[in-house]
């Protein structure tokens, strides 16, 4: 796994070991952050579920001015803090270890993109989504990896599923606010 383009291009980086963390794809994570890349400059990411942190590095490297990463695997934030410095991306990150819910409820930051790649099969997304919906920028984006069977809402406060991509067993969705609100 490597970070693909930008200021961090080519470096490697490593993931948890054992089945709780999915690392997504090359392919998958090359079209999400080309799908954003007028989105990152100067954006404040959040990577829930950040398992390596790969999502925010990229976001980084391609101009996002700062990202916050959670995890509430001990094992995931060593590899995030490890990947971070590896891309030398430590006055820019934020790693917590934290449950996703007690992060959100208890931040007074807003941000502007989130990436959410939650453990699948256990229903995470449809009790983080209203909650997160509240820390967003209104001009914001929130990208969520999912499997298929994962039933989720069109619309979530003021954001709206804009759009739906298969890549294999996942799916990609993303919420946009709608641009007459």
């Amino acid at each position: 796994m490597r970070v693909i383009t930008g200021s961090a291009r080519g470096r490697q980086l490593v993931t948890p070991e054992g089945m709780d963390t999915r690392p997504t794809t090359d392919k998958v994570k090359e079209a999400v952050c080309s799908s954003l890349q007028f989105d990152f400059p100067e954006a404040v990411v959040l990577d829930l579920f950040a398992g390596s942190g790969q999502m925010a590095i990229e976001a980084l490297s391609r101009g996002a001015k700062r990202a916050v990463l959670i995890d509430s695997d001990a094992r995931a934030i060593g590899c995030i803090r490890q990947n971070i410095k590896a891309c030398g991306f430590e006055n820019v990150a934020t790693v917590l270890r934290s449950e996703a819910i007690s992060y959100l409820t208890r931040t007074n930051e807003c941000f502007d993109i989130v990436f959410l790649d939650p453990p699948y099969r256990h229903d995470i997304l449809a009790k983080v989504l209203p909650v997160l919906a509240e820390k967003m920028q209104p001009d914001g984006v929130i990208v969520c990896e999912h499997e298929p069977e994962c039933k989720i809402p069109e619309t979530i406060l003021n954001f709206h599923l804009q759009k739906q991509k298969k890549y294999g067993k996942i799916i990609i969705s993303v919420y946009r606010m709608d641009s007459e609100e």
